[in-house]
């Protein structure tokens, strides 16, 4: 069997990681835990999870001309990722993100850098990746005039598109017809719904789909995620219980879960649970990139449930 081939086009970041017992009020100073620096990006994070899952896996990005953009190269290549597609520039830092980590959650704070340096032209000079690709996976940390760009000419060559809506920005309607797989999380489908996160699940898919996605999917964080079937009925597939160690890049390993099975063949309930399966393990871990599974120790979680099922 074929390996599946996945594009994934967007950001690469450094995370600066701080451990701390509990989030910083407004004005005040704590002593924190720990920190550490940490690859990152969800681009990056994507690609990582798509490779380690057994993917062919290609990333289309760009990091500042520094140490920080060295070691996010590196990381992706020692994770079989290849790097052909990313640009490095002297026109801006590496992108950073820091990361409060408290009780088992966190909060971000993103600072572009690099990622914002990239062009449709990027894309175009890369386009035999996207030629050879089964599936394309994008997010929103790259201007959105690329994603429009990379979307669209993915779509004239056949490819099936996955829209990751993180962090949720503006895009102009026309978009959506190019987007196969579209996966926001509640809050993220209610800001591109225009209805509240309070609104009906069934209603807000709808819209969307209304819009042009071919398929929508909502991630509950641990309730599990909702799709739309063939009839456009609401579904419901429930997440699974573990032990919390660092949610960073649970939803890119989602993410890049659905896009493998997808490529792999797999149906849209079956990407689905497979990506359940997948995000699960990556949160009892620590580290976004470290964190992420592999494709053995996803066939071997699905196992261990099965005992109990």
């Amino acid at each position: 069997m074929n390996r599946p081939k996945v594009v994934v086009i967007g950001s690469i970041n450094m995370d600066i990681v701080v451990e701390t017992g509990r989030y910083p009020q407004v004005g005040e100073t704590l002593l924190g835990d720990k920190v550490s620096f940490i690859p990152g990006g969800k681009g990056a994070n994507q690609a990582v999870a798509a490779s380690r899952l057994g993917a062919k896996t290609s990333i289309i990005g760009a990091v500042g001309d520094d140490s920080f953009g060295r070691q996010m190269v590196d990381s992706l290549v020692h994770n079989g990722v290849n790097v052909s597609g990313v640009k490095e520039t002297s026109q801006a830092a590496t992108g950073i993100a820091s990361i409060y980590v408290s009780q088992g959650d966190n909060s971000i704070v993103v600072v572009p850098g690099a990622n914002y340096t990239l062009t449709p032209g990027d894309i175009d000079r890369h386009e035999r990746l996207l030629a050879e690709s089964d599936i394309v996976l994008i997010q929103l940390e790259i201007p959105v005039p690329v994603v429009q760009h990379a979307a669209r000419r993915a779509k004239e060559l056949g490819k099936t598109v996955v829209l990751n809506p993180a962090p949720a920005q503006p895009l102009p309607d026309e978009m959506f017809d190019c987007i196969d797989y579209f996966t926001p999380n509640r809050t993220e489908l209610a800001s591109y719904s225009g209805l509240g996160t309070e609104a009906d699940l069934t209603e807000a898919m709808l819209i969307m789909k209304h819009k042009g996605a071919r398929h929508v999917i909502t991630t509950l964080s641990s309730e599990g995620s909702a799709f739309l079937n063939s009839s456009g009925k609401i579904q419901l597939v429930p997440g699974h219980s573990v032990s919390v160690v660092d949610t960073t890049g649970a939803g890119d390993c989602y993410n890049a879960a659905l896009a493998v099975a997808i490529a792999g063949g797999a149906r849209t309930e079956e990407a689905i649970r497979y990506a359940s399966l997948a995000s699960a393990l990556a949160v009892t871990k620590f580290g976004a990139q470290e964190g992420m599974p592999t494709s053995e120790e996803v066939d071997s979680f699905k196992r261990h449930l099965g005992k109990f099922v």
